[in-house]
Parts: structure tokens; sequence; C-alpha cells
């Protein structure tokens, strides 16, 4: 059986050479992890491409990702691009049977792409951010090479007779040993990875805060309803919404962070560590926070207390004055540690609301997910237009002369929240029993206030809901409404409206580019 002979044959070489492709991969990425550990773990290659991939990616993918993944969305991209590097190394081992320099080079080129990536991140420190990428390149095309070598015909062995004339037990002997090597390369880079992040988490783990020299309002009775499946208030750190473009969390030591303040209008820039802003008054604010990515009824909200220093202040305290009192500068470009820059209006973050820079969240330190040690929080702007976590620059310019991160990218300049109310309970598809239901949810609307909410039950007229005490205009506002329901399907839809008057719009628009609107709505099965 000639046919099948060979057959078997081919599939034999093909399956060792992406065994070796694989092998090489990961001693590549192993390798490029351990430089990287050594250098700066920022620099390593699956943080740099997926970087550039997120940055290159359009806004309505971006939204798309956010939409079906959440707060899943990176890994997810990286499993994405080890998926796709995982076959290309298998690829290039196939190749590397016949041509090993061809396959060789191929890892190179790889590790070009990442070196250039390094490269063009806006938190790059240099070319020594290229090491990482080329370092395990090239331990990759060396291990290519011999693999492929050990995978060579080799007649007169016994194993090459039985094996179609391949070396299975040399190359098996020499992928084991490569695989174990990488394996503890991989192993020593995370060590080296997680020793750099252990000064940061000590320097948190230390931090006392001192007490707010204004403390927030104590919260209102009523503010909570006891309604089951009803988003909490307060929203505790654990469950708070994360969204952001940071595939690795920046973990910035509190004794060597410091924050600029210069550029348009500032007459008198300054430099802060961590332990001045904690030595000035500190105020104590509960603040509802949203991101623009949030879909009509979807889960990027988030009510916190936050503790910090007014921005206002140290803006004034370096000469700035808001455009309404004769300022150069309309916008205030905050730069974090990764690059990522936002871009407030300067009238907004001096117009006498709360606008900090955060040093607490609910009675402790930032975590380290939501910009410890030090972040900025706005009260009724959209968090990509405010609320710059690990931030280390401000940069006071015109919405003319220059377009931050999300700006770039088809989002638009200013981006007050919109007025929006959900429905928590009862669940979309719900399966409740005919009789009372509590309809439940919350309404927002930063720096306005909500003060009226309304259900409405399929066609039906609109109804006033029962409102939860307020707390403050920054924050929002619990509802409940008693529907004495009635067997069959049934569409349940909120609307809120805010202290202006104004009555949250039906009209659907996405979240692209100033913030999603509509009405939310949820169907149920009354039993």
């Amino acid at each position: 059986m000639p046919v099948v002979s060979n057959f078997r044959t081919t599939l034999s070489r093909i399956a060792l050479g992406a065994s070796a492709g694989l092998v090489a991969g990961f001693t590549a990425l192993a390798v490029a992890e351990l430089v990287a550990g050594l250098i700066r773990p920022a620099a390593g290659p699956l943080t740099v491409v997926g970087g550039a991939v997120i940055d290159r990616t359009p806004a309505a993918v971006k939204d798309f990702a956010i939409r079906t993944f959440g707060e899943d969305d990176k890994t997810v991209l990286q499993l994405g691009i080890l998926a796709v590097l995982a076959l290309i190394a298998a690829a290039l081992g196939v190749v590397g049977l016949r041509h090993r320099r061809a396959g060789s080079c191929g890892i190179l080129v790889f590790g070009v792409v990442g070196a250039v990536a390094a490269l063009s991140r806006p938190d790059s420190e240099g070319i020594g951010d290229v090491l990482p990428s080329l370092a395990g390149a090239l331990a990759g095309a060396l291990a290519l090479y011999v693999l492929a070598g050990r995978a060579a015909p080799a007649s007169t062995t016994e194993e090459g007779a039985n094996g179609g004339g391949w070396n299975r037990r040399g190359f098996l002997v020499a992928a084991g040993a490569t695989a174990v090597g990488a394996t503890a390369a991989g192993f020593l880079g995370r060590y080296l990875t997680g020793r750099q992040a252990q000064g940061a988490t000590a320097s948190r783990q230390g931090l006392v805060l001192p007490a707010p020299a204004s403390p927030a309002p104590a919260v209102p009775k009523g503010v909570q309803l006891k309604i089951p499946g009803i988003t909490p208030f307060t929203t505790p750190n654990g469950d708070f919404y994360r969204v952001d473009t940071a595939l690795v969390v920046p973990k910035v030591d509190a004794g060597s962070w410091r924050l600029r303040i210069h550029g348009k209008g500032v007459s008198r820039a300054r430099t802060y560590t961590l332990d001045d802003l904690l030595a000035r008054p500190l105020i104590e604010r509960d603040i509802t926070l949203t991101c623009v990515s949030n879909e009509v009824g979807g889960p990027y909200a988030g009510n916190a207390r936050w503790l910090g220093v007014r921005l206002s202040d140290l803006l004034a305290e370096c000469g700035v004055k808001p455009p309404s009192a004769g300022g150069g500068a309309d916008q205030l470009v905050a730069r974090s540690v990764d690059g990522m820059t936002l871009g407030s209006p300067v009238e907004d973050v001096m117009d006498g609301r709360d606008a900090l820079l955060a040093v607490g969240m609910n009675g402790e330190p930032l975590p380290f997910d939501h910009g410890f040690p030090v972040r900025m929080v706005v009260p009724g702007l959209y968090g990509y237009v405010s609320a710059c976590k690990w931030i280390e620059d401000i940069e006071l310019t015109t919405f003319d002369a220059y377009d931050p991160y999300w700006v770039k990218r088809k989002w638009a300049r200013k981006a007050p929240i919109k007025t929006q109310s959900r429905i928590d309970t009862p669940k979309p598809f719900g399966r409740p029993d005919a009789g009372t239901v509590v309809v439940a949810g919350v309404a927002w609307a930063q720096h306005r206030g909500i003060t009226r909410v309304q259900i409405r039950v399929d066609d039906g007229p609109w109804q006033d809901a029962d409102l939860a005490a307020q707390d403050t205009v920054d924050t929002w506002r619990q509802w409940s409404y008693r529907w004495q329901a009635t067997p069959g399907g049934h569409n349940l839809t909120v609307r809120a409206t805010d202290s202006t008057g104004q009555v949250q719009t039906e009209q659907r628009t996405r979240t692209v580019p100033d913030g999603a609107s509509g009405w939310h709505s949820v169907f149920v099965t009354v039993t």
C-alpha cells in the first residue's frame, strides 16, 4: 500500500514540523517574557502588539468587543493573538522542515514586528523596549532551526527506518529539552515581573489615607431600596466596572509617583508628589461614574465614595483660569503612565463641581484597576473625557490644538453624560407570577439629578414610579413601581426626567460618538 504509506509519512512530517514551530513559538514568547521582566514588563511583545491592535481597531469594533465580551475583552484579544501566533508558528515549522533558514527567518520577522510595535507605543521608553521582542525572536528562530534539523531524514537510524525516514527520537528529545528550558524562562520572567510590582503593592498596602477636611454629606435614609435584584446604591470596589485599553494594569509605586501640571495659561508650572496631595485639605464625595461605552440598560455605571483633592484648586495654584475668566486654554489633557490621553473642558473642571484628583475609593486607597495612586473624577462627564486613571501629567491646551486618544478615533470632543434609566428587576425574559410585581432600577443624570421616573406597560400610559431619596445630583437614584401584573407577555419600558425638565429621549443611538440614548425595556412573561 505505497499510497497509504506515503500519506502517513506526509502527515507525520507535517505533525513534526507543526510541533517544531509551536515549540519554537513558545520559546520565543517565554524568552521575551524573561527579557521583559529584566528590562520593563510593559515592553513584552504580547503587551505591545496587543496595544497596537487596540489602537488601530475602529471605534465600532471596540464598541462591539465591549458589548459582547464586557470586561473580558482584553482576555479575548490576548487569546486571539496567541491563537494566530500559534497557527503561524505551526506553518513556519512545516516550512522549516524543507527550508530551515526560511522558517527561522519567518520567526525573526515577527520579532521585528514586535520591536516596531514597542517603539510605537505612547509609553515607550526608547530603544531598550525592542529587546524583549528581538531576543525572543532570536531564541525562537534558533530553536526552530535546531528542531527542524533534528526532524530531518535519518534513514540510517532504527527510528528513521521505522518512522518514515524521520528522526523522531532525536526530535522528541530536543523538543522536550527546549520546551522545559522555555518554561523555566517564562516562569522566571513572570517572577521578575512580579518582583517589580512588589514595590507598588507595598506602597499601596502601607498608605494611610488622611481624614477628609470636607467629609461627604451623610447619605439620606431611603437612598437604598430594600428590593431584591436592584443595583446597590454604593458599588463595592470589586464590582465597579472597568473599561480601559490597558492590557496590563499599571502598578505604580506611590513613592516615585509624580504629577506635572503645565501648558497654555499656566503661569507657575508645578510637579506634585503623592505626599504633596495628601498634605492638602481632602474632600470626600459620592459620585456616580458612567462609561461612554455603556449601552442603553448596560452595566457600565457605578457609584462610589471618592476621596481626593479639588482639581480646580491645583489649577488655580498654577495660575490657570477658565475661558469664562479670560483663560487661554479650553482643554485639559490628562496623560496616564501608559500613554493614554483624555481631554476635559477646562470650564467644566473649574465651574465649582467636585472635580477631583482622587486618592481613595470607598474608604481605601484606589485599587490598581481603578488608577492607584491617583486618578481623575469629574461628575457629569463620561469617563473618556474625564476619568484618567494612573494619571501623571496634566497639560493645558486648546481643543483646536490637540486631539486626545478617543477624539482621534471619531469620538466627540465634549461628552456630558446623558439622562438614562435602567430596569434592574424583573430581568429580561423573566417569568414573574401574576399579581403585584415590583419593577425597580436606577436612573442617572450626573450634575443635574433625577426628579422623575416613569414606567409604561406595553403601549399603555406612562405611570410615575416611586423615587428613593436623592443623595446628591452627582449620584444615581433608585426607583420602584408596583405593577399589577396580568398573565401573558408584557413589555416594560422606563424613562427618566432630570432637574432641568429634560425628559430622556426615545431616540435610539449607539455609543459612538458621545454615548447611547433611548429607553430601556424588558420583556417578561407573567404566569
